[in-house]
């Protein structure tokens, strides 16, 4: 998606604020890490967009796990709650392929948090640059 899709001008104004917002919050946010690398945005080169799209999918499969969760305990339908365990369990299973993937990528360093923090810093550095 694209803010410049949203047609209707008070919901595309919310979005340009949002973006605004979360922007800023990045910048303040990074003053509390002093060892952050600068982010080397002239390089003329794109950049490895894996560990994002990797994030992207890590936090769509913890949504999925959360959702499919809240379902079960939202239904009286024998059926449909052996229909959404079943679904939890998949999504479980992808949650803990992506996660090992980006473990084994070097992506995701869970027991690292110097390394976890660079790399927050690094991603709020490409998110601020796109």
């Amino acid at each position: 998606m694209v803010v410049n899709d949203v047609k209707n001008p008070a919901l595309h104004s919310l979005y340009q604020e949002a973006i605004r917002t979360i922007e800023q919050n990045l910048k303040e946010l990074l003053h509390y890490f002093p060892m952050a690398p600068e982010g080397n945005r002239s390089s003329g080169k794109e950049p490895d967009m894996t560990a994002f799209y990797a994030g992207q999918l890590l936090g769509f499969a913890k949504t999925s796990v959360r959702n499919y969760a809240i379902a079960i305990t939202e239904t009286a339908t024998p059926q449909l709650r052996e229909t959404l365990q079943k679904q939890l369990n998949g999504a479980i299973q992808l949650h803990g392929k992506v996660f090992y993937f980006m473990l084994e990528q070097g992506l995701y360093p869970s027991y690292d948090l110097p390394k976890l923090l660079a790399n927050d810093v690094d991603m709020a550095n490409q998110a601020i640059s796109l």
